[in-house]
């Protein structure tokens, strides 16, 4: 029997006609995704769901969704979709991370040149027959600092058009190194610095914990008198009545927004102040960005179903069905040892590599090499993916390195992951026991044995008798369960580690306790998927 897929948002008939032309079955249904209780109805019967932005891929609508497969959407943003519950469900989701880069690239140009002439202002002045030459003072672009938050896909290539129109160039992103700024031709500073400098600021960073509000009262003080914002990538990341009160006050001179904090924005503060340019999320809206990401997806989405191949998948990563039942223990052992590094390392990272050791080195070392960049980079990247990661680590100029050997230990297999930034070298190296469970196995040089928790906390401290007690003692006076402990040193009085399985997530006030102790060096909060 054919597979089957529902498309509930709009895609282009040529999308439509790949799933048939390679076997599935296909409902072309736009307007489904915007009636919840229909859409409920009916999506047991597909296999496969392929959308845009307006279907809403909630835990009731999976749970619903007996038969289905592999979600795949038309774009990079996932928002839309509840990516727990669908890997709960083992169901894949698909996105389109690169079809719409240069798209929303342009965009952002675009708005920076409309806020700096305020061409929607005089547009409407002009098509009211008042002709107020004198009323429209801009600014020119030419020589202008920019300053680009978040130098990845679409910054970068912001970036490059920046340089092109003769700007100054300035970013900010924690893995942008050196290299790649020599490259694109910027100049890679600091947060605080680049706030301080640009004349105009374009934000094309993900939303994470990190940068949610990374736009916020504090950070507009520390901008430039007259600065003008730009915002094509997520609405989170401005706090919307403290741009509002910098633009009233003239701190801010203009704003070009496409990304609201509530969507859709019917309604919006920043809609009735004149030096504000408004759209709709354009950013991916050209004919070419919407046939490009309809392509893709409907590429993706018939592959898995017809061949089991599996590309951009955000949650489950690019191997062949063969390979899967072995490599899958070790594709979560890789990401997890990625994801320890990405948390402890704050400074941007230079170079990675990645050693596989005894029966690791005979596997799919690809898939793993990915596996251990997406969870490297996802502390700074939410939407990042096995396949999206490589090519990311490439934009930002990290030397990556690969190294097999034959075994050398005790361990039929192991995977070791180490990173160089300008001031360190971090590493780390796990393993899979025959539960098929990933182990730490070594810190720092440190051996240890602990097994990986969703919540844990990483500590180091010189080797001094009563540490134990140290952490002990004061996680339980603030009733924080450990449900396991692990420990090692280098030598005895050296350097010491230690990793604690906590039940959940330790609170703040307690990791600064921690963090104030004399005997302690650093102490680090780690969340792990271990789903």
């Amino acid at each position: 029997m054919a597979p089957r897929v529902l498309v509930s948002d709009k895609l282009s008939p040529t999308a439509v006609q790949i799933f048939k032309d390679r076997g599935v079955e296909v409902d072309y249904l736009p307007d489904l995704g915007k009636d919840k209780d229909k859409l409920l109805d009916v999506i047991d019967q597909y296999d496969g769901l392929a959308i845009r932005s307006a279907t809403k891929v909630t835990e009731k609508l999976i749970a619903a969704a007996k038969n289905l497969k592999v979600i795949g959407r038309a774009g990079i943003g996932v928002d839309n979709v509840d990516i727990p519950a669908a890997s709960r469900r083992g169901i894949i989701v698909m996105n389109t991370p690169f079809g719409n880069s240069i798209t929303t690239a342009e965009h952002a140009v675009a708005l920076m040149f409309a806020v700096a002439r305020e061409l929607p202002e005089a547009d409407a002045s002009t098509r009211a027959g008042k002709w107020e030459k004198n009323r429209f003072m801009g600014v020119e672009i030419t020589g202008k600092t920019l300053g680009v938050i978040g130098c990845g896909n679409i910054g970068s290539i912001v970036a490059t058009r920046g340089v092109g129109l003769k700007m100054h160039v300035i970013a900010f992103d924690p893995f942008l190194s050196e290299g790649r700024a020599e490259e694109l031709g910027v100049e890679k500073v600091e947060l605080d610095e680049l706030l301080a400098r640009a004349d105009f600021i374009s934000l094309h960073t993900p939303m994470t914990d990190k940068t949610r509000g990374i736009i916020n009262a504090d950070a507009i003080a520390k901008m430039k008198d007259g600065v003008r914002i730009i915002n094509c990538a997520r609405g989170g990341l401005i706090v919307e009545k403290d741009l509002v009160a910098a633009l009233k006050s003239g701190k801010v001179a203009g704003a070009g927004i496409d990304v609201f904090e509530v969507e859709p924005a019917t309604e919006n503060e920043l809609f009735h102040l004149p030096n504000v340019v408004c759209t709709p999320h354009l950013g991916a809206s050209t004919s070419e960005a919407q046939e490009n990401v309809a392509l893709q997806v409907a590429e993706q989405m018939a592959d898995y179903l017809v061949k089991g191949a599996v590309s951009n998948a955000i949650n489950m990563p690019s191997i062949t069905a063969e390979e899967a039942p072995r490599l899958k223990p070790f594709v979560k052992l890789a990401e997890v040892l990625g994801a320890f590094v990405g948390q402890v390392t704050e400074e941007p990272i230079e170079e990675v590599e990645v050693l596989f050791d005894g029966s690791t080195a005979a596997m799919n070392t690809r898939a793993l090499i990915s596996a251990a960049l997406a969870g490297l980079i996802r502390p700074q990247v939410a939407d990042v993916n096995m396949v999206s990661a490589p090519v990311m680590v490439k934009e930002r100029g990290i030397v990556l390195s690969e190294v097999r050997r034959d075994k050398s230990g005790v361990f039929d297999g192991y995977i070791k992951l180490t990173v160089k930034t300008a001031s360190l070298t971090r590493s780390i190296a796990g393993t899979c026991f025959s539960d098929g469970k990933p182990r730490f196995i070594q810190i720092k040089g440190i051996n240890l044995d602990a097994e990986v928790g969703q919540h844990m906390l990483y500590t180091t401290n010189n080797d001094t008798p009563g540490m134990i007690g140290t952490l002990g003692t004061i996680c339980g006076r603030n009733a924080v369960n450990i449900a396991n402990f692990s420990l090692g040193r280098d030598h005895p009085g050296g350097n010491a580690i230690a990793l604690l399985y906590l039940d959940e997530r330790i609170p703040e006030a307690v990791l600064q306790e921690l963090i104030d102790n004399k005997a302690i060096v650093s102490a680090k909060p780690l969340e792990f998927d271990v789903s």
